[in-house]
């Protein structure tokens, strides 16, 4: 299997990697335009312009769309993240162009219809009303807020209520010219393609895009705060972060491994301590978020309110505990975890096409898997036990809860116990 990058002569940029006895392609579109590039008021705007894009077009109408992705077997889908917003297919090997014209279709000549406008911003505010609603999704909005305070990496994806029901055609248009230029474009494919052939279609589909000079969006400042909401709820929901690197960083393999052992899966310091032995919660885990310039180790957990302080206790003194006696047999399964997440991952080509994306857009270009599987192999037990010592002294973190939180500790108690 053979990466191959080309940068069209307007600067967008072509990545593929053929893969051998594979029938079907993943294709998809990356688009370095999320909600930390927009202003305040346009926050929302990227992920309202996301589900515009199957709302019609010039020459399709919304069902043409579906149906002339369906009628082969295919689909079509979005996201938008907070650096990111991509727009990808799967198909099978004969109807990779159709795929890429459909992508271009819908990114470049989006018909901003005023009444599928109405009816989709109807839809997005059913989606926040939803996550109002759902306590382990909304408290991690929250979350992110209080560790970006007033920042475009604070704020949530989908936008507030009160600036969705404002956006009109003008605002779309806008957000596309400043933020869609070719420079900003990454047209990555993997499976049964062909690289000359996905070159080809993307000079039709794309060539003739002129370069827009996008706005350097605001550096992530990691400041920390606390968001608490009492309510009458079963669970109580505990989100706490610590800073992190970002995925430039070259502590970023650390980072990962550490939030493994700390709490990736069953064999992990937090659930084995606090869920096998204590049978304080149903759920616990840490992961690693990672962003351009900064990055969170976020740990959520849901307890009842009686138990929700030793709870917290617990995880901070594991984190504390961890810079001292962090184990190679801990670090061995935990660096076992990210490669065989990452190894099994590549089987997949959607997750080879989103991998290549990402790495061209960090780096300009596709590391080697070897050199990947090196920096992950050369975390040390000294490095790991480092960076813990480095979150527990750090003096700054960010804490949400919501339900019957009333008595749990305040993030002064957190940042203290912490640092002890």
């Amino acid at each position: 299997m053979t990466v191959e990058l080309h940068t069209l002569s307007n600067g967008l940029r072509v990545v593929t990697e053929h893969m051998p006895s594979m029938k079907s392609a993943a294709v998809g579109l990356w688009v370095s335009a999320g909600g930390r590039h927009e202003r305040a008021d346009q926050n929302g705007i990227a992920h309202f312009l996301e589900h515009m894009a199957f709302k019609g077009t010039a020459r399709r109408s919304p069902q043409q769309i579906a149906e002339e992705i369906e009628d082969v077997g295919g689909y079509l889908n979005a996201y938008t993240s907070r650096e990111v917003t991509a727009y990808y297919a799967r198909v099978l090997a004969d109807d990779v162009p159709l795929a890429i014209d459909l992508i271009a279709d819908i990114t470049l000549n989006p018909a901003f219809d005023p009444r599928e406008i109405e009816v989709e911003r109807g839809v997005i505010l059913q989606e926040i009303g939803q996550a109002a609603d759902t306590p382990d999704d909304i408290i991690f909005d929250w979350l992110q807020e209080e560790a970006y305070p007033g920042q475009p990496l604070g704020r949530t994806i989908l936008g507030p209520a009160e600036r969705v029901r404002g956006f009109a055609r003008g605002d779309f248009d806008s957000f596309v010219a400043e933020h869609y230029g070719p420079g900003q474009l990454i047209l990555s494919a993997a499976g049964a393609v062909d690289h000359d052939q996905i070159v080809r279609l993307a000079e039709a589909a794309f060539g003739h895009l002129k370069p827009v000079r996008a706005a350097t969006p605001e550096p992530g400042r990691f400041a920390g705060g606390e968001k608490r909401v009492v309510k009458e709820l079963e669970q109580a929901h505990f989100t706490l972060a610590l800073e992190a690197p970002g995925y430039r960083s070259d502590d970023i393999h650390t980072a990962q491994i550490y939030a493994t052992a700390l709490g990736g899966g069953m064999s992990s310091r937090l659930f084995q301590e606090i869920r096998e032995r204590r049978g304080l919660c149903y759920t616990i885990y840490s992961s690693v978020g990672a962003f351009d310039d900064t990055g969170l180790l976020t740990i959520y957990a849901g307890t009842s309110g009686a138990q929700l302080g030793d709870l917290v206790g617990l995880t901070l003194d594991e984190i504390r505990r961890s810079a001292e006696d962090m184990t190679d047999a801990e670090l061995d399964r935990a660096r076992a975890q990210i490669k065989a997440g990452l190894l099994m991952g590549l089987e997949s080509p959607s997750a080879r096409a989103e991998r290549m994306a990402r790495l061209v857009a960090i780096w300009g270009r596709v590391p080697p898997l070897e050199e990947s599987v090196a920096k992950i192999d050369a975390v040390t037990l000294d490095g790991l036990r480092a960076h813990a010592c480095g979150l527990a002294q750090s003096g700054r973190a960010a804490m949400a809860l919501y339900g019957p939180v009333g008595d749990a500790p305040d993030l002064a108690h957190v940042t203290e116990r912490l640092a002890a």
